[in-house]
């Protein structure tokens, strides 16, 4: 039975963009590489498709996730706060 390889988003990268410039054949990638052609193609499929975002104007997804890292950041300060006031609380009754 076949051990299931995980790949890097890099190596998937780097599989599909050497198939668009033609510097190997799939055939030669899957063989060096011990993967199945058809997984290749399926790698350079995906990135045919999403290659677009690469040039999105906008970079919504980053502002909302700084927005949300503020936020927990926020929220760990508080939290943090609250335990340390509640630990000195406890110290004294001791």
């Amino acid at each position: 039975m076949r051990k299931h390889t995980k790949h890097s988003p890099e190596f998937k990268a780097k599989i599909a963009l050497s198939v668009l410039r033609d510097e190997e054949s799939a055939t030669e990638l899957a063989r060096r590489h011990k993967l199945h052609i058809t997984q290749i193609y399926k790698w350079k499929r995906q990135l045919l498709d999403n290659m677009a975002r690469a040039f999105d104007g906008e970079d919504g997804g980053s502002a909302a996730a700084s927005a949300r890292e503020a936020e927990l950041l926020q929220k760990i300060g508080e939290l943090t706060v609250e335990r340390d006031f509640l630990s000195r609380g406890l110290g004294r009754l001791r």
